[in-house]
């Protein structure tokens, strides 16, 4: 059975909560699934193959994510790669497709990972943190915004797309 790695990288449980629904979707396809933090990946040998997520902040992934990336260019570049971010919020969250980070542009290419996907993303004033995020908050981009039938269509997508690429 080909072995995925869900990665994922964030600050307030968001992408961590998305991560995780996105393994549960891809174990209901009959692979087998490790949801981990990205921070915690040293390599990923043993995978057929990877999605990785990060949350945006200011339109940056999470250095956690981008090191990931870094690491293991030539590993990820030999099997299939899927890649997603969440974080915006508001109204129009989930009609926002947000370009990756130019240094993550760059490593996505290096790989050949598929098109990244765009989530919305949940911002709780409980959790805000530092003057910036407490204001961004507030109004009409607080809340959750994460489209979790989205969500499970494209991990169900990746799923089909993992056991039509990797021996099984």
């Amino acid at each position: 059975m080909t072995a995925v790695l869900v990665a994922y990288a964030g600050k307030h449980g968001g992408t961590r909560e998305i991560a995780e629904v996105i393994g549960d979707e891809l174990r209901a396809s009959g692979l087998t699934v490790e949801v981990r933090a990205a921070a915690e990946v040293d390599d990923v040998d043993g995978y057929g193959a990877v999605v990785l997520g990060s949350a945006l902040y200011y339109s940056r992934w999470r250095p956690e994510a981008v090191r990931l990336l870094e690491r293991n260019t030539d590993a990820l570049r030999a099997r299939p790669v899927w890649l997603f971010h969440s974080g915006p919020c508001g109204p129009d969250a989930n009609l926002t497709r947000v370009s990756l980070p130019a240094r993550v542009t760059l490593l996505a290419a290096a790989i050949d990972a598929e098109r990244t996907e765009t989530f919305g993303g949940r911002l709780d004033p409980a959790t805000a943190r530092g003057v910036a995020e407490k204001l961004m908050a507030t109004g009409r981009r607080a809340g959750d915004f994460r489209d979790w039938d989205r969500i499970r269509a494209w991990a169900r997508d990746v799923g089909r797309r993992v056991r039509s690429r990797v021996p099984i």
